[in-house]
């Protein structure tokens, strides 16, 4: 009979199977025939970190299966957007029998590659192609963080053996807080393009949507740019936390959007050695412990101030999609062997927040983070896509750092009075938090530590409205809104569940107008 149990092993012997058997034979002394870890972690609660193995006894030895066959030529659903959402979107489509035909405004990853090398290189955005649009989306190459290990969205088991069939090691299935790295990720993306074209689906590259062909309240297709049409029976837009020019289209159309909140601040860079010394308590951290990681939350005066996107031995990247405009994200590559760490610090915004914007309803937090970035890229020098930075504990007294410490950002740090690029309310929230997190991390508050700005594509900005029964658009039959870009998931894994879950409804929504064209 199947049953669970949680060990702890010291970091000296996680990598021993003889060792680990002998701890599960302590609690399960009537023996066992076999044994599988479903969740490592770590507790670096003691004076002595340890892993902490969630193990299942005598497990069911059965692997979720995929049934990706060829598929006929119609019906055909068109996807907008070849991010997680987009991609996993199709994978599902292709399992229910359905053609899918992926329309991306960016590039294939490895061209996409280049133009992210152009942009580190020589500071130059080109709005198609950078880190936020492309094939694999904003995640492709911003570390592959896979958040999400709940089954409230679907069935998350299943997603990462699906990654894992396209390439992902087999770590993720087990690890509390699972990535791939951004130096594996393009493999992968191209492995899953790959079965989405041997089942027959389209994916098309350098497509950027023009207009949405609609007739009598249902979509039937897609104009793009150069005039052509494409039709289908059902559209899902997975188009990214970006996609502006989407919502503009939409708008124009008369289709109903919603303004979406969303959080802004900044990237905290440390030292990987200081964080390690803080969370474990030991230097040089032990050669079996992964570098040290960080989540912190607090309130102050009613909103929620928390990090976000951790990455440890990492980068800071820059992510805006046009000139004039700075934006910041940060990733690491799998083994995540840098010399920094770094993480987004951001405070929630609320409608009051944007006052000055509702002449732009519903974009209102859409035009205060393009008024953020434009200001972010004045301060940064107006050259390429040099970053504002301030030391922490200047940023704390108000006071601009004369000199500033390595980073990983390798566009350039301009020292500028970050306390003067954000409303108020924001700065004194980041200043409470900082105080906050030191009383819980000793050392974090240092001046050996950078501020970054400007983390500002936390999310979308913008929500488009669907049917919670149908995931369909309320206004427009067989227009499904999907993923991170239309307010429904945020990272990875949650955008890629909710393609999963938009493609069965698609599907659900083909099967229904087919039979009801039969009976007609």
């Amino acid at each position: 009979m199947t049953r669970q149990i949680e060990i702890s092993v010291d970091p000296d012997n996680i990598n021993d199977p003889e060792h680990i058997r002998r701890k599960i034979l302590k609690q399960a002394p009537d023996g066992f025939d076999s044994y599988r870890i479903l969740r490592r972690s770590i507790d670096a609660r003691r004076s002595r970190p340890r892993f902490r193995l969630q193990v299942e006894l005598d497990p069911d030895a059965s692997l979720p299966e995929f049934h990706f066959a060829p598929v006929p030529a119609q019906p055909t659903v068109i996807i907008v957007g070849a991010g997680p959402a987009g991609y996993f979107a199709a994978l599902e489509l292709i399992e229910q029998g359905i053609k899918p035909v992926i329309l991306e405004r960016g590039q294939a990853v490895q061209a996409r590659r280049k133009s992210i090398a152009h942009l580190l290189r020589h500071g130059e955005v080109n709005p198609d192609s950078n880190y936020c649009f492309g094939e694999g989306g904003a995640g492709a190459f911003s570390d592959g963080k896979l958040y999400t290990r709940s089954n409230k969205r679907g069935d998350i088991r299943r997603l990462l053996h699906l990654l894992v069939l396209h390439g992902a090691t087999a770590d993720i299935l087990v690890d509390a807080h699972p990535h791939i790295g951004s130096n594996r990720l393009p493999t992968l993306i191209q492995r899953i393009r790959q079965t989405i074209t041997d089942c027959g689906g389209e994916v098309h590259f350098g497509i950027t949507v023009a207009d949405f062909i609609i007739a009598d309240n249902t979509v039937r297709g897609i104009r793009i740019e150069d005039g052509h049409e494409i039709y289908a029976q059902a559209v899902i837009l997975a188009v990214g936390h970006s996609a502006r020019d989407i919502y503009e289209k939409l708008h124009a159309v008369g289709i109903t959007l919603e303004a979406k909140p969303l959080a802004i601040g900044v990237r905290v860079e440390h030292p990987q050695e200081l964080i390690d010394t803080i969370q474990y308590r030991q230097r040089p951290r032990h050669p079996n412990l992964p570098p040290a990681t960080y989540a912190l939350t607090c309130q102050s005066r009613g909103r929620g101030v928390y990090s976000f996107c951790m990455c440890p031995g990492g980068m800071i990247v820059p992510t805006a999609t046009r000139a004039g405009e700075l934006a910041i994200n940060g990733m690491s590559f799998s083994g995540r062997r840098g010399r920094f760490a770094n993480a987004g610090l951001v405070v929630e915004l609320r409608p009051e927040d944007v006052d000055n914007f509702d002449g732009r309803k519903p974009f209102g937090y859409l035009a205060l983070q393009q008024a953020l970035e434009h200001k972010a890229f004045l301060m940064g020098g107006a050259k390429g896509q040099q970053a504002p930075a301030q030391r922490m504990v200047d940023f704390m007294i108000g006071k601009s750092s004369d000199v500033l410490p390595a980073t990983s950002y390798l566009q350039g740090l301009t020292s500028s009075p970050l306390h003067e690029l954000f409303p108020a309310s924001v700065v004194s929230r980041l200043r409470q938090a900082l105080v906050t997190f030191e009383r819980r991390l000793k050392g974090f508050l240092s001046n050996d530590a950078l501020l970054v700005a400007i983390e500002s594509r936390t999310s979308a900005p913008v929500r488009i409205p669907r049917d919670p029964d149908t995931l369909m658009h309320p206004q427009v039959q067989g227009l499904f809104p999907c993923g991170e870009g239309s307010g429904y998931a945020g990272g990875i894994t949650s955008s890629a569940l909710d393609g999963q879950h938009v493609a069965q409804l698609a599907a659900r929504f083909l099967k229904a107008t087919s039979n009801a064209s039969d009976r007609l």
